[in-house]
């Protein structure tokens, strides 16, 4: 099943205009007797400098030619970051069959380059990600923090399906609400980037129908880039584990990312981490694939 963009431009424009309140814009709330929540498409098009019928036909689809100065227009109203106004460009300009051609997802194989930086992340818990959270390759010490890849078979090898289907992982993130909505976002900008891929629209039928909480945040629309953070972890054998994380995409293959975990020097979780990296020595985890 492929994309509907029309449709998907419509509810990501919908639910960005309901984040917004009208008083916070200096714009009358008119009491209580808004039906819907945030900005009216009126006021949305005042703001954004453009006529009502422009905007309508914009966020009902009606067609996907919009200049780049209405499309910049209607970002800047909608207070839209860079990841959300990338992703607004993706949806509202038109694919030709040569954009398609061009687009189609190719079979996820990890560079070299990539793999190299992996091995050289040896004191640290890393791995790489590719397309709709898929996690391609890792070192043993992110193995030990997460889950023992290399037991999984390769569908099983996705943070969305094992934050959303796994109990394990669940109990994991002392935050597990927070993770999931990072992970629902990470996958929606995948939609957008690939909306022909069969394998995008599996994964999200599968988690619709198992959680009703990833139905909630995938009707939310957020859209987000995985670049920088932190996550408290709750392992089971050495205790809580407070960890930042970097990720490193190659400018010629930004669809895999190596994310490699960061701990603050002299910490309770730099002394955990290394209780980790031991344990993962002693333990049975399995060799990672190296294709």
């Amino acid at each position: 099943m492929a994309l509907d963009r029309r449709v998907e431009l419509g509810e990501f424009l919908r639910s960005r205009r309901a984040r917004l309140r009208p008083e916070e814009l200096g714009l009358p709330a008119y009491g209580g007797n808004r039906r819907v929540p945030g900005l009216r498409r009126e006021e949305l098009a005042m703001l954004a400098g453009v006529s009502v019928d422009h905007y309508v036909r914009l966020e009902q689809g009606r067609t996907l030619h919009f200049s780049e100065a209405v499309l910049d227009a209607v970002a800047r109203a909608l207070r839209l970051d860079a990841t959300e106004r990338d992703h607004l460009y993706r949806l509202a300009r038109p694919w030709s069959e040569a954009d398609r051609r061009e687009n189609a997802p190719e079979p996820q194989r990890v560079r070299p380059g990539l793999r190299r930086l992996l091995d050289l992340a040896s004191g640290v818990p890393a791995y790489i990600v590719g397309r709709n959270t898929d996690v391609l390759a890792w070192n043993p010490l992110a193995a030990a923090l997460i889950t023992d890849f290399g037991a999984l078979p390769p569908r099983r090898r996705n943070l969305a399906r094992l934050v959303f289907l796994d109990e394990g992982t669940r109990d994991l993130y002392s935050d597990w609400y927070a993770k999931a909505a990072d992970v629902t976002a990470f996958l929606r900008l995948d939609i957008a980037r690939y909306p022909d891929d069969p394998e995008t629209a599996v994964l999200v039928d599968e988690l619709s129908a198992a959680s009703p909480e990833f139905r909630e945040l995938w009707s939310e629309h957020g859209v987000r880039d995985k670049t920088h953070g932190r996550y408290v972890y709750r392992h089971p054998v050495v205790g809580e584990l407070d960890l930042g994380y970097e990720t490193f995409r190659l400018p010629d293959d930004p669809d895999q990312a190596l994310v490699a975990h960061t701990v603050e020097e002299g910490s309770g979780s730099e002394t955990a981490l290394r209780l980790l990296a031991l344990w993962a020595k002693e333990s049975l985890v399995s060799p990672r694939p190296r294709s």
